[in-house]
């Protein structure tokens, strides 16, 4: 007889503690049992990296933490978000530094310390920092708080050439991204912030793509990004050539990062562009505010096609194509944008891209909205998004100043919309909407009864769809209405689990 192979039996052992489906079966047990469906179960683990927020002494942040009350019943697990910034190793420099530090320790918390950490599901929690240099943070969350976790982290700059409401949903580290959207122009001052949650280095490569094609650039390429650290590249600088309208490519070629870009345009505003879904035929770009003074569409059609597309306006009761801005024509890995002005005219709406005919190219797109004119205005950005799916959260919502658009671009839904208990306190509140197939429903959230603190909004389709959803937050400084638009896709807080029959026949002679 041969000998038993035992790294076989150990996987065996190991897919049945992993599937807790596996039927053991031993030889002459009779037929094994049919195949079964896969399962969709809960995540164990999420990860999750907020950029670095400013470097004015102007600016005051917050973050916050969330993960949706569900039906999990795994571990207890945790959900922290921890600071960058890697840990000193050399005893000598400690000590030389324990004065400076001593001063500081006041102001942030050690780098070995949690910046917020979520102790329950469904209701957030949150923190604050006005440090300049308060660093990017690289964020876990296991067992039962991992399946839809979510963080945000909101910077109002109340002054300066950059000043405005800064928002991002903190996103998940990958090797591709693309940003169409950025700008080398000398009116703006836009970075790509890359951070590495891991502990070994990685390596990306950052391309820029204008409206003539490749922009020249020998510095985007083999950035190192250390470990669980984050370096913010100033994209003017990446090339010689002033550009309006950029598309942003970054690839990484060893590990993985967290990538996002921080827009400033003087006399303007500013935002974080976050990156648009893949590269896709029909794309969404939802939420557009009802009382935009100005939206532009930038697109690029990364492939060796161009890309004729179809611009359509989901607005409050039909879809319609914008007067004389119905198609768009995009050179192969070129950036075209399009000036869509006052498109919504007073009414909310989002952008449907789709092929003009055939089979079409896939493309990526962003939206520049702004809001105000003159010395008020403000901007925000909009990436092509996916659909909410079985469910989607946004956290970091006050009292007064959160709208929340729906969009069905297909047949009608029915969404449910929970406002979470308050992160100091508050019940939450439950409510249900139909969207209208080809139309965009925005509605001002129930808060939650008694609230104290924020809260966090999640949106499950409940019924037909698809349905893409965004969240716009307006904070009032200075006179000006300053926001930031966050897009809610699905939250992949489920994953599909093969079933496994274990199967000791093949142990057998």
């Amino acid at each position: 007889m041969k000998s038993t192979p035992l790294s076989l039996i150990a996987g065996a052992v190991a897919l049945a503690a992993v599937t807790g489906f596996a039927a053991l079966t031993a030889p002459g047990d009779g037929d094994a049992p049919e195949a079964k469906a896969a399962a969709r179960l809960p995540v164990e683990r999420s990860s999750l990296l907020c950029p670095a927020p400013s470097s004015s002494d102007l600016a005051d942040t917050t973050y916050t933490s969330f993960t949706p009350a569900g039906e999990s019943g795994g571990d207890a697990g945790t959900a922290e978000l921890m600071p960058s910034v890697p840990l000193p190793v050399d005893e000598d420099d400690v000590a030389a530094e324990k004065d400076e530090e001593k001063e500081e320790k006041e102001k942030k918390p050690a780098a070995d310390e949690p910046v917020v950490t979520l102790k329950d599901s469904g209701k957030p929690a949150t923190a604050d920092t006005s440090a300049s240099d308060a660093p990017a943070l690289i964020g876990t969350a296991t067992g039962r708080l991992a399946p839809g976790w979510t963080a945000q982290q909101t910077t109002m700059t109340a002054a300066g050439e950059a000043r405005g409401l800064l928002g991002i949903s903190c996103t998940a580290p990958d090797t591709d991204f693309w940003f169409p959207g950025a700008g080398t122009a000398a009116t703006r001052q836009d970075y790509v912030h890359l951070t590495n949650p891991d502990d070994t280095a990685a390596v990306a490569d950052v391309e820029l793509f204008g409206p003539e094609g490749p922009l020249a650039s020998d510095t985007g390429e083999g950035i190192t990004v250390p470990a669980r650290s984050s370096v913010a590249l100033l994209i003017p600088t990446l090339t010689t050539e002033a550009v309006d309208d950029v598309t942003v490519h970054v690839t990484t070629r060893t590990g993985r990062v967290g990538a996002v870009v921080r827009v400033a345009e003087n006399d303007a505003g500013s935002d974080w562009l976050t990156a648009s879904t893949d590269p896709a035929q029909t794309l969404v770009l939802p939420g557009i505010p009802a009382d935009a003074t100005s939206v532009q569409l930038v697109a690029f059609a990364p492939g060796e096609d161009d890309a004729d597309v179809k611009v359509q306006l989901m607005g409050k009761n039909a879809t319609f194509s914008p007067a004389g801005n119905d198609s768009l024509h995009i050179k192969s890995r070129m950036t075209a944008s399009v000036d869509l002005k006052n498109v919504t005219r007073g009414e909310p709406g989002s952008i449907r891209l789709s092929p003009a005919e055939g089979e079409g190219t896939p493309v990526v797109a962003a939206l520049r909205v702004v809001r105000g004119k003159g010395d008020k205005q403000e901007i925000a950005y909009i990436p092509a998004t996916g659909p909410v799916g079985d469910r989607a959260s946004v956290a970091d919502n006050r009292a007064k100043g959160s709208v929340l658009s729906l969009t069905a671009p297909g047949g009608t839904a029915e969404v449910e919309v929970t406002a979470s208990a308050g992160s100091e306190g508050g019940e939450k509140t439950v409510k249900t909407y139909t969207v209208k197939g080809g139309t965009t429903l925005e509605v001002t959230p129930e808060v939650p009864s008694g609230l104290k603190g924020g809260y966090a909004l999640t949106v499950r389709t409940r019924s037909g769809g698809p349905v893409h959803a965004a969240r716009t937050l307006t904070l009032t400084e200075g006179g000006i209405e300053m926001f930031t638009v966050q897009t809610l896709p699905d939250d992949g807080g489920t994953v599909e689990v093969p079933v496994a029959e274990q199967d000791l026949s093949v142990l057998d002679d």
